[in-house]
């Protein structure tokens, strides 16, 4: 990893929600309950989930053991669970992720961090939001010239300028506050995605995994992979509404223009006059990057028959930089507005 382009680039607040501790603590959390709501189905002993519930709180697994097992079965979900079982008592070790397949575990495991990932978003698009309204309170009614097609076209008031910037935004936060509801569901389906493996009670115990997780209720979709797509679709929406942002930013700072000046920009090696607009350049890049991972995301969706490894992948390897690449833009737009002034 390149320490010096995640200082500029990096988030982590974000990122600690997609280390390899962090997603084994949620794929613990998953095997956990589910232990319990097939206990509370019937299909699995009170003491087998108590012990298996046991396990899990002290269950340090062997990092070299799981990275072996991901690499040879292509998730780390067969590795853990064998070493879960080793750790429950011999008489019930059977019951550990009984019914269950890998996937099942994996994406509600990825559910459960993207909805720590949601109220990081949503708090700090209400603080740009806030420092938006804060820009035009402040600076709104003097004039700017508006730019058509990169040409001076005629006057505008520079609220004007900021509603453009803001309505997206919140437009963005509104369909985020959605796709929690609608899209942050357990995945339980078994090893074919019908639930056949659950004796019957798999949409008992697909409920009360819901309820003990604090996710919402939804029919298998090992592989449909629309909701997935759709998240990072929407981060990609966000970043690239705070790149256009950045854009503009970009071009009213520039010398020639100057309908704004930016306090704090950035230096030159051998320009001593020069100030930068590190921040909004920034935004540019990051909003594009995000465009360009949506669109390999969208690949996802491309997923055969019951089950596809390939695209299963490919979201482990994009998703995550997306998010940390949002927020990361998000806090770079908030800072960005408190270095704005508008010339008189």
């Amino acid at each position: 990893m390149n320490r010096l382009l995640d200082a500029l680039a990096g988030d982590p607040e974000i990122e600690a929600l997609f280390t390899d501790t962090a997603e084994i603590a949620a794929l613990l959390r998953v095997e956990a309950a589910l232990a319990a709501a097939e206990a509370e189905a019937g299909l699995i002993s009170a003491a087998a989930a108590a012990a298996i519930g046991r396990a899990v709180t002290d269950f340090q697994p062997d990092a070299a053991a799981l990275a072996a097992g991901l690499v040879k079965d292509g998730v780390v979900a067969p590795a853990l669970v064998r070493a879960l079982r080793g750790a429950v008592p011999p008489e019930h070790a059977e019951a550990v992720h009984f019914g269950a397949t890998s996937q099942d575990i994996v994406d509600t495991g990825l559910m459960l961090r993207l909805g720590e990932l949601v109220p990081i978003l949503l708090a700090r698009l209400e603080a740009l939001d806030a420092a938006l309204s804060v820009l035009a309170g402040r600076w709104g009614t003097r004039s700017v010239m508006a730019h058509t097609r990169m040409q001076a076209a005629l006057p505008t008031s520079f609220a004007e300028k900021v509603r453009t910037w803001a309505e997206p935004l919140a437009r963005e936060r509104a369909a985020l506050e959605g796709l929690r509801a609608r899209r942050l569901v357990i995945q339980l389906g078994g090893p074919v995605g019908d639930r056949s493996s659950f004796m019957g009670k798999g949409d008992d115990v697909a409920r009360r995994l819901a309820a003990r997780l604090g996710l919402g209720v939804a029919a298998p979709w090992h592989s449909q992979r629309d909701g997935i797509v759709e998240f990072g679709s929407l981060l990609a929406l966000v970043s690239g509404s705070l790149g256009k942002f950045g854009m503009d930013v970009a071009l009213l700072s520039q010398s020639e223009v100057r309908a704004i000046t930016l306090k704090g920009g950035g230096g030159s090696s051998s320009m001593a006059h020069k100030s930068n607009p590190v921040k909004a350049e920034l935004l540019v890049a990051l909003g594009r990057f995000n465009a360009g991972l949506a669109g390999t995301l969208q690949q996802a969706m491309l997923a055969e028959n019951e089950r596809s490894g390939a695209a299963w992948t490919l979201e482990w390897l994009v998703l995550p930089r997306m998010a940390i690449t949002t927020g990361r833009a998000l806090a770079v737009a908030t800072a960005l507005v408190g270095e704005i002034d508008v010339p008189a």
